[in-house]
């Protein structure tokens, strides 16, 4: 007989005593693809949120010429955001494909930080794979390492000494940074009413998901299964799950 496989252990509730949040992912749809109907569920209870992509996703469709793609990816984005209650999204201009974990995003990051000052942090998963054997993407663990050093340069005017100078006075006031779709996750927010929002933001994508093709192209399809296995762990119908990293 087999030996019975674990149960994964239930998710908590995240902590949602905040006003303002920054979501700095690497490529337009990484945040649609399982976190913006959360993004929803904050913007309807009046929090603010800010997105910054380190890249404008040039590189992301196959058929198109990246200076052509940049620009019509960037407008999706805004048009995405927009169906979540974001009314400010930054492109910092990293390179798609090729982004670099080193001193210039981290100053761009902490840039971003100082000037919103935030009270949460938001990426997604960073660790070398999604869980089990599936890989993730080189941007993304670039951003997401990267935030992790950043956000704490935010708070200490003796690194990146040039910010102060440009008028951006430091912020320690990040209280957490919260990664979405984590293998490591052990908290989640329950997205039940919004996922459908959430769905509509994807959709937005409509060049990147029709060069895409295949499962992940299906909007419903493919946030209905993440959403329904987190919210199973929740408690709820439908969840986004969260690996936590308290800063106070």
């Amino acid at each position: 007989m087999t030996e019975p496989q674990p149960q994964p252990k239930p998710f908590e509730h995240v902590d949602e005593d905040w006003q303002s949040a920054l979501v700095v992912v690497a490529h337009p749809d990484d945040m649609e693809y399982g976190g913006a109907a959360a993004v929803a569920r904050w913007t309807d209870q009046g929090k603010k949120v800010v997105y910054v992509m380190a890249t404008s996703g040039e590189a992301g469709i196959d058929s198109m010429d990246p200076e052509q793609c940049g620009p019509l990816r960037e407008a999706e984005q805004i048009a995405s955001a927009a169906v979540v209650g974001v009314d400010t999204v930054e492109f910092l201009g990293h390179p798609d494909g090729t982004v670099e974990n080193g001193l210039p995003l981290r100053r761009d990051i902490a840039r971003a930080v100082r000037r919103h000052r935030p009270d949460i942090v938001i990426t997604i998963n960073f660790h070398d794979t999604w869980g089990g054997p599936y890989l993730n993407q080189a941007d993304h663990i670039a951003v997401g390492r990267a935030l992790l050093d950043g956000v704490r340069d935010a708070g200490n005017r003796w690194i990146f000494r040039e910010l102060t100078a440009e008028g951006h006075e430091p912020w320690n006031g990040v209280r957490a940074i919260w990664v979405s779709g984590s293998p490591e996750s052990g908290h989640a927010v329950d997205i039940t009413e919004h996922f459908d929002r959430g769905v509509a933001s994807l959709e937005q994508h409509k060049a990147y998901l029709a060069g895409l093709g295949g499962a992940m192209a299906d909007a419903r399809g493919f946030l209905e299964g993440f959403g329904r296995e987190a919210g199973t762990r929740l408690g709820t119908r439908f969840a986004v799950p969260f690996e936590v990293f308290p800063l106070d």
